[in-house]
Formats: C-alpha cells, structure tokens, sequence
C-alpha cells in the first residue's frame, strides 16, 4: 500500500493545544457576540466595495479550528503501519457520508438564520467527526491487541 503524505507526530500536539482557545472563542463569538477589538477593520467609505465596518474574528476562529483539527487528524501515528492507513482511510469515508447526512437533514429542516448557523458548524464536522471515528477504532484496535 502507498504511504500517506502525512504531518510529523509532534504537530497534534500541537493541533490539540490550538483548538482549545479557537474552540472557546468560537463559541464565544457565536453564542455572544464576543469579538476582538483589535481585529476591527474600518475601510474607507469612498471606496467602490464598501461593505461597511468588519471585524475578523470569525475568519481567525474558522482558520484556527481548521488548522487545529488538520494537525490532530493528519499527524502520523508513533507507529504508522498499513493497518493504521486503513483505519485512517476509512474514517474518513466515514466522515464524509456522515458529513452529508448531516448536510441533507440541514437542507430538509433548517432554515432562515438556523441553517445559515449549521452550515456554519458544518465546515467542521467532517474533521471532527473523522478524528472521532478513527481515535475510536484506534483504541478499539488497541485494545484488541493488549
């Protein structure tokens, strides 16, 4: 089987201890309003793309949780064998269906503001739903094998 191009193991590390605070202040920004006043952007008015002020706090939330679960999902293992491919692979196929099982349920019984809110957690979803899927048969597997 062909190796996966994957992240060194130190970089979850890494993605664990990044998507704590990305985490909170995403729902922070999403429950309360919360934003950083040191991301304000107050474009000149005179301009022909003048969208009125902006604050970036949800694209630094939204990079952050996207980079953050990137690092915990696609960091190699300590020992990275075929088995361990396989479990990868298939929890992202996993992940996937999941993800558009979830889109379709949004699409069929959301609307107004509440969809536009799941589209939103939907960008996510199919990173956390794959590192849930594969720490889960990871340890199963594990667990097996003691």
């Amino acid at each position: 089987m062909k190796k996966l191009p994957l992240l060194p193991h130190r970089f979850r590390k890494l993605g664990y201890v990044l998507v704590l605070p990305f985490l909170a202040l995403g729902i922070a920004y999403m429950g309360w309003d919360f934003t950083i006043a040191q991301l304000a952007y107050h474009p000149d008015k005179a301009g022909i793309f003048y969208m009125g002020n902006n604050n970036y706090t949800d694209e630094l939330v939204t990079v952050g949780l996207i980079l953050s679960l990137i690092l915990i999902g696609f960091s190699k293992e300590k020992v990275e064998d075929e088995a361990i491919q396989f479990f990868r692979l298939e929890a992202l196929q996993w992940a996937v269906y999941a993800n558009y099982a979830v889109l379709v349920i949004a699409v069929l019984f959301c609307y107004g503001g509440w969809f536009f809110t799941v589209m939103t957690i939907n960008l996510f979803t199919v990173l956390i739903i794959f590192i849930a899927r594969y720490r889960y048969v990871l340890f199963q597997y594990n667990r097996s094998n003691s």
